[in-house]
């Protein structure tokens, strides 16, 4: 049933006016940051009023015009764009709050260009979750890449520049080679774009052509970080840690994962992609990315660049659930989206927290920094349980339902792959905990000061260290729903039943 609503787009539109508010109030950093914190408040009751129309079955739509008599401008907020909306603006309220810590804390330049990319990358992320066709989606895609690219670059170093430039180019370059390309066969053979819930492509279509187009999209929609084209996700970890805990923990890459199940579900449907007997392949696509990253990920020292590759593994557990083409399987992909994204962005906030206090960016210089910093790491090793699924996380479900997903496609080899890769964060993240809690501390670790009223004071250490209390406290709150989203899955799981019935 569909039902008119403006909500979509003053999801859009709130964060995109807080973002001209923070440019007028730049001049007071307190107002500025406030503004930013307030459109994120404002944006989550927005998106969270959606919550009940679409439990009930609905589907909320709002055409802003019409660019072309069949592909008009347009919102439209079903279960899986609304489970994705909600996870990028629930978020962006913690890491207004962590960023106030971490910027103030390293006294940032252009503080004020940051919060407003961040801001407008929000009111593109709520447009893509919302977009009601692939033309508007393709919109918001690309505004993601271009106000993110100074977010990445922030630190105008060589480095940054270097890393900045080759985020631009395979994200762009891939969406105009491939993504485009896909997009434009779709209008040709469907006569439409509109996402459908049971997609648009006619099965009449030669499957040589349909296996072109699918394959396009796969390639196409680099942000979802398929190898062979990942390299840029690394390559962006030289953005200051907020960014990458939201950007590349769940506004740039979900949206990403989030644009292949809208392939899967809403352009081919399941039906058809069953018929042309493709997913096979993309799943061991998927599971080859899943296991190489996972290699990357135990041979780097650096903490960002291990949680980068990490991420690279984890955003193919999405993928791999929606082309298994099962209903267990598409799930755990959906799940994985706000499982992954509370965890992963949980890992990026602890790796700052560390940086603001102690400036070590190192996995082998964090022997017994736990015993300094227990909230920190206390909430990293939480984290990592969801990354390894181990119950009662969050992330023991996503792969829970991704292995019954896997038997239920009769593909025991992918049951194999999700066991061996459980191992593999296991053997990358663990140890980490285990440097943290159980070695005695590296002599000299120098513990940086915010400032009395900024720091949580920790008893039996040295007097002057203190936890940055802004980085601690949402990595606190995003630590406990991880926790919170394994033991009450129910309201993401009804959402979920919206989209796979």
């Amino acid at each position: 049933m569909e039902m008119e609503s403006i909500k979509p787009f003053l999801a859009v539109l709130i964060p995109f006016i807080g973002g001209a508010a923070i440019i007028a109030t730049r001049k007071n950093k307190n107002i500025r940051e406030g503004c930013s914190l307030g459109a994120g408040v404002l944006m989550f009751f927005v998106v969270l009023s959606m919550l009940s129309p679409v439990l009930d079955g609905k589907t909320l739509h709002y055409t802003l015009f019409d660019f072309w008599p069949t592909v008009p401008i347009g919102f439209r907020v079903d279960g899986l764009g609304l489970l994705f909306a909600l996870v990028a603006a629930f978020t962006w309220i913690l890491t207004t709050i962590y960023s106030i810590g971490y910027m103030r804390g390293l006294k940032e330049h252009s503080q004020t260009r940051f919060y407003f990319c961040f801001a407008v990358t929000l009111s593109a992320t709520m447009g893509a979750a919302f977009s009601n066709n692939w033309f508007t989606l393709f919109l918001f895609y690309e505004l993601i890449t271009f106000f993110t690219y100074p977010l990445v670059a922030h630190h105008e170093t060589k480095e940054a520049w270097a890393g900045g430039n080759k985020y631009l180019l395979y994200l762009l370059a891939t969406s105009k080679l491939f993504m485009g390309v896909a997009i434009l066969l779709t209008y040709y053979y469907a006569g439409s774009l509109d996402f459908t819930a049971n997609g648009i492509l006619p099965a009449d279509v030669e499957s040589a052509t349909l296996t072109i187009i699918f394959f396009l999209y796969l390639f196409g929609v680099a942000k979802a970080a398929l190898m062979p084209f990942s390299a840029w996700l690394p390559a962006s970890m030289v953005a200051p840690t907020p960014v990458s805990a939201l950007l590349h923990a769940v506004a740039v890459v979900n949206t990403g994962a989030f644009c292949i199940l809208r392939v899967v579900l809403n352009t081919f449907g399941v039906d058809l992609l069953q018929s042309l007997d493709i997913g096979s392949i993309a799943a061991y696509l998927a599971s080859f990315t899943i296991i190489m990253a996972s290699v990357y990920a135990m041979s780097r020292d650096n903490l960002k660049e291990r949680i980068a590759y990490s991420t690279v593994s984890q955003l193919s557990y999405m993928i791999l659930g929606g082309v298994l083409l099962s209903a267990s399987g598409l799930t755990g992909g959906i799940l994985h989206i706000a499982n992954h994204a509370i965890a992963k962005i949980t890992l990026f906030f602890c790796a700052g927290s560390i940086y603001v206090a102690t400036k070590k960016t190192h996995v082998s210089q964090l022997d017994g920094i736990g015993r300094k910093m227990p909230w920190t790491m206390g909430a990293f090793a939480i984290a990592t349980l969801s990354m390894v699924g181990v119950p009662p996380s969050a992330g023991f479900l996503s792969k829970w339902f991704l292995s019954l997903g896997a038997i239920e496609a009769n593909q025991v080899p992918i049951v194999f792959v999700m066991l061996v890769s459980g191992l593999l964060n296991a053997i990358y993240f663990l140890p980490i905990v285990h440097r943290a809690f159980f070695k005695a501390p590296n002599e000299g670790l120098s513990l940086a000061l915010a400032g009395d009223k900024d720091g949580v004071a920790v008893q039996g250490v040295e007097s002057s260290f203190k936890e940055p209390m802004y980085c601690v406290i949402p990595l606190c709150i995003t630590a406990g729903a991880s926790i919170l989203l394994g033991i009450f899955p129910n309201l993401l799981l009804d959402l979920i039943k919206q989209v796979t019935g």
